[in-house]
C-alpha cells in the first residue's frame, strides 16, 4: 500500500526549485514546457515567477541570456531533456562566448538507465554535453542538493567573467519527496555573487602615464563596458581626458553616437594611426582585426581593462593590463587622474574631425538618394526618421548588410538599448533578444532583421503576440541570403521565395501587418506601429540586387580556388 502524503509536512523537487528561484530573485523564467519539466512551468508560473513560453529552445535561451545583459542576473532558461537540451545548448555557448550571465537549467532522463547506455526517453548524458561549451555545468542528483546546485550556478553566472552556466535536473529528484523543514533548511541565499576586484594601484599608474605619453590616444568600448554599468565613471574619463573613443556595437549609445569625441565615423583612421589604445571591456577578436595586419599599426600599445587576466596578451602585447571589475577601475581611474595631465595632440583631434566630416557627407548622399525599390540605406533612413524622436525603443539588430548598414546609420543615445549578433556574429537571436528586452524593460523594441537572420526564429512571433509584447519586427525582404535571385532560374543555395508577404505571417496571431515599398511608406509604418505599441512586422521590400556577399566581412568567407 502507498503511504500517503501530507503536503502539510513534506514538499518536493518541483517546489524547492521554484523556492531556490525566488529566494535569489530571480522573477523570470523563459523555456519550452514538456517532459520531465512541464509542472515545474506550471508551478512557478503559479507561485508568481514571470513564465514566457517559446515555440523553440534556442530563443528562449537567447531571451535568457540578452536578460542576463540588460539586468546583470542570471537570465533563466527551461528546456526538457536531450533534444530540448540541444536546441537551448546554442544559445548556451552564445551566452559563454559574449559574457552573458545565463543558466539553462534542463531535465533530465533517470542517471542510471542513461549511465548505461540503455535506451531511456530522450537518453542523453547532458552534463558532459554541456562543458565544452559552459562556463560550469552541475548536476543535482538529491533533493536537498537543490538549494546549492542554484546557488552554484548563480556564482559561476555572475562572477569574474560572466558567461553561461548548465544545471542539470534529473526526472527523480524534481519528484522526490523531502520533508518541509529539512527543504527550507537546504535552501541558500547568495550574498555578492559578483564580488568587486579592485585594480592594483600600481597598474592604474602604469595605464595613465602611457596615456599621459601618448599624442594619438583612443578608447575602444566593447559591452563588456556596457554590462557594467559604470556610465556616469567612463563618460566622465572620456570628457576629462578629451580622448576619442570608438564603441563597439553593443557599446553603442554608452556615450550619445552625437558626441564630439565619437570616431566611429573615422573609424579606420583612428584604428590606423592610434599611437596608445585605451580598450574597455573589449577584447582584440575578430571584430578588431586581432589587433594585427594592415588594420593596425604594428607601433601602437595598448592598455587593456578586463576581469579576466587570461586575455592580457591575447593577441597583442598589452603594455598596461589592468585587471578589475569596470566600475572599480574607472572609480580608480577617477581618483588618481590629475586634471589636464592626458591630453590628445590637437593635430590629432583636428584629422579625426576632418575624416568625419568627410565620410559624414559621403553617407548623407547615399542616404539622401532615394532609389526604387529601396535599398539599406533609403530604407534605414526612413527608419532613422521614424526613430528620430523616440530615444526610449530598443534597437536588435542582425543579417549580414542588413546588420552593417543599420550599425552605421541608427544612432543610438542610450546605454544598453543595441542588442545584435555580438562575438560570435550569430544569426537568429532577433526574436528572443527582442523579446527579453520587452519583458525586461517593459519599453517598445524594434528588431531590424535581414528576411534570412529572420527565419531562424521568426515563429517567435506567435510568442510575442501572445504576450502581447511592444515589438515590431522589420523584415529586410530582398528574397534572398545577402541578395535575391535574379535570373529567373531554379532557386540558387542563397535564393529565398519572390516576393513573399512576411507581413501575412503575424496577421495571423492577431498582430499588426505592414506591406511597404517606399520610403514614405516605411516611416509612417513604423511611426503607426510605434504609436500603437503592439505586436506588428513590417515587411520592406528592398531591391533584389541591394545587398553584397557576406556583407562587410567579404574576406572570412573563402572563394574557390579553381573554376569549373
Amino acid at each position: 500500500m502507498t503511504k500517503e502524503i501530507d503536503p502539510a509536512t513534506v514538499t518536493d523537487g518541483f517546489h524547492l526549485v521554484v523556492d531556490a528561484l525566488k529566494l535569489n530573485g530571480i522573477d523570470t523564467i523563459y523555456g519550452v514546457a514538456g517532459i520531465p519539466i512541464t509542472d515545474l512551468a506550471r508551478l512557478a508560473h503559479a507561485e508568481g515567477l514571470k513564465y514566457i513560453g517559446f515555440r523553440h529552445e534556442q530563443a528562449a535561451g537567447n531571451a535568457a541570456a540578452i536578460a542576463g545583459y540588460l539586468t546583470q542576473k542570471p537570465g533563466i532558461c527551461l528546456t526538457v531533456s536531450a533534444p530540448g537540451f540541444l536546441n537551448g545548448m546554442l544559445a548556451l555557448a552564445n551566452a559563454t562566448t559574449n559574457c552573458f550571465p545565463m543558466i539553462l537549467i534542463s531535465g533530465s532522463s533517470n542517471r542510471a538507465i542513461v549511465d548505461l547506455e540503455q535506451g531511456d526517453y530522450e537518453e542523453l548524458d547532458q552534463l558532459n554535453a554541456a562543458r565544452p561549451y559552459a562556463k560550469a555545468a552541475y548536476r543535482v542528483n538529491n533533493p536537498e542538493d537543490i538549494g546549492t546546485g542554484i546557488a552554484r550556478a548563480i556564482h559561476a553566472a555572475l562572477s569574474g567573467r560572466p558567461g553561461g552556466v548548465y544545471l542539470d535536473l534529473t526526472a527523480d529528484v524534481l519528484s522526490a519527496v523531502i520533508e518541509r523543514q529539512a527543504a527550507a533548511n537546504s535552501l541558500v541565499k547568495v550574498i555578492d555573487p559578483a564580488p568587486r576586484q579592485i585594480p592594483a594601484p600600481e597598474s592604474i599608474t602604469r595605464a595613465l602615464d602611457l596615456l599621459a605619453e601618448a599624442q594619438r590616444p583612443l578608447i575602444i568600448l566593447g559591452k563588456g563596458a556596457a554590462y557594467a554599468q559604470a556610465d556616469a565613471a567612463i563618460r566622465g574619463f572620456i570628457e576629462t581626458t578629451g580622448i576619442p573613443f570608438l564603441p563597439m556595437s553593443m557599446a553603442k549609445g554608452l556615450l550619445p553616437d552625437n558626441h564630439p569625441q565619437s570616431a566611429a565615423s573615422a573609424r579606420s583612421l583612428a584604428i590606423g594611426q592610434a599611437d596608445v589604445v585605451m580598450l574597455i571591456g573589449a577584447r582584440l577578436n575578430w571584430l578588431l582585426s586581432h589587433g594585427k595586419g594592415k588594420t593596425w599599426s604594428p607601433s601602437t600599445r595598448f592598455v587593456q581593462v578586463d576581469i579576466s587576466p587570461t586575455e592580457i596578451d591575447s593577441n597583442r602585447p598589452i603594455a598596461a593590463p589592468v585587471i578589475g571589475d569596470i566600475a572599480s577601475v574607472m572609480a580608480a581611474f577617477a581618483a588618481a587622474l590629475k586634471p589636464g595631465r592626458i591630453k590628445p595632440n590637437t593635430a590629432w583631434v583636428d584629422a579625426l574631425s576632418a575624416t568625419k566630416q568627410k565620410n559624414a557627407e559621403r553617407m548623407a548622399q547615399r542616404l539622401n538618394a532615394d532609389p526604387s525599390p529601396m535599398n539599406f540605406s533609403s530604407a534605414l533612413r526612413a527608419v532613422r526618421n521614424a526613430l528620430a524622436n523616440r530615444p526610449d525603443v530598443y534597437i536588435v539588430n542582425e543579417g549580414a548588410n542588413t546588420l552593417d548598414f543599420a550599425r552605421n546609420i541608427i544612432d543610438m543615445y542610450q546605454p544598453r538599448q543595441r542588442l545584435d549578433s555580438g562575438t560570435w556574429g550569430i544569426m537568429g537571436v532577433g526574436m528572443g533578444y527582442a523579446i527579453a528586452a520587452a519583458v525586461v524593460s517593459g519599453k517598445p523594441v524594434v528588431a531590424i532583421e535581414g528576411d534570412s537572420a529572420f527565419g531562424f526564429s521568426g515563429m517567435e512571433i506567435e510568442t510575442i503576440c501572445r504576450y502581447r509584447l511592444p515589438v515590431i519586427t522589420l523584415v529586410f525582404n530582398n528574397n534572398g541570403i545577402y541578395r535575391g535571385d535574379t535570373d529567373g532560374k531554379s532557386p540558387s543555395p542563397t535564393g529565398f521565395v519572390t516576393n513573399a508577404r512576411y507581413d501575412k505571417l503575424i496577421e495571423a496571431f492577431g498582430g499588426a501587418g505592414y506591406h511597404v515599398t517606399d520610403t514614405p511608406s516605411l516611416t509612417k509604418a513604423l511611426s503607426d506601429a510605434l504609436e500603437a505599441a503592439k505586436p506588428a512586422l513590417i515587411n520592406v521590400v528592398i531591391d533584389p540586387s541591394a545587398g553584397t556577399e557576406s556583407g562587410h566581412i567579404q574576406n572570412l568567407n573563402p572563394k574557390r580556388a579553381v573554376a569549373h
